[in-house]
């Protein structure tokens, strides 16, 4: 068997109940144990629908996954977290109780001699200044600290009423691909020519399957594990965005 290296994207565990996110942990769960010779796991952002850690309380709910996760770093398997807009307060607890780090910036890894340029996508390319001011509020320390003196249960609540607001907000945007205008494929674009060393841009945050490529590289978009179940597969021998259930089109 070839070792692998497995990527996911947008699970969004809480939404849009306990029951439903429930089965898509245990579909994850049930599709990492099916599989042998891991190399690596990347979550590549917003793993949780909602995530705040206040000093001594997180979110209850998602043992499995997080136990899932803790259970492949000690057996060896790499696990690498990378932080989403939804889950843009993702701290301490990975690394300090499962020994996995997170990332909130974008990585540059390799695997089998090929580099990837890994990001969740939210915030980058030309234009949506809205949202980019609204980030920076979220990173700022004194907002967290603010955050953090409210009670959990009043403070989770309204962080999840706004993310039900802006998910109903971005159901049509999630499905309309806009082919070169894509930000996401303006900023591979730019980037590709800065960094021309590396084969493979792959982002999250879209919801949408894409696959686009240039004279140099390629732009993978996950699409997520709410609708698609999508997840990268890379070998030595070839690099596959592949579906757990069924084929979806892929935007090219």
């Amino acid at each position: 068997m070839e070792p692998k290296v497995l990527i996911f994207a947008d699970f969004h565990l809480g939404i849009p109940n306990i029951q439903q996110s429930l089965i898509r942990e245990k579909k994850f769960i049930h599709f990492i144990n099916s599989q042998h010779d891991l190399k690596e796991v990347v979550i590549l952002g917003d793993l949780f629908d909602f995530w705040f850690e206040y000093k001594h309380v997180v979110p209850k709910g998602y043992f499995r996954i997080l136990a899932k996760l803790a259970d492949l770093h000690d057996n060896g398997v790499n696990v690498t977290v990378f932080s989403g807009n939804h889950d843009i307060w993702l701290k301490n607890y990975f690394p300090e109780y499962l020994n996995i780090p997170v990332y909130h910036e974008p990585l540059i890894k390799e695997w089998f001699g090929k580099k990837f340029f890994l990001a969740h996508g939210d915030g980058l390319g030309p234009n949506d200044y809205g949202y980019k001011f609204m980030k920076k509020c979220f990173k700022n320390p004194f907002l967290q600290f603010c955050f953090r003196w409210i009670h959990p249960d009043i403070g989770i609540a309204i962080a999840h009423y706004f993310s039900r607001k802006s998910r109903k907000t971005h159901q049509i945007s999630d499905v309309v691909y806009h082919g070169n205008q894509e930000w996401v494929y303006q900023y591979f674009e730019k980037k590709s020519i800065q960094l021309p060393d590396i084969q493979y841009f792959i982002f999250g945050h879209r919801h949408l399957p894409i696959i686009k490529s240039n004279a140099d590289a390629q732009m993978v978009v996950l699409g997520d594990w709410i609708h698609h179940f999508a997840y990268l597969e890379i070998t030595p021998n070839d690099v596959q965005l592949k579906f757990l259930e069924q084929n979806y089109e892929i935007k090219n």
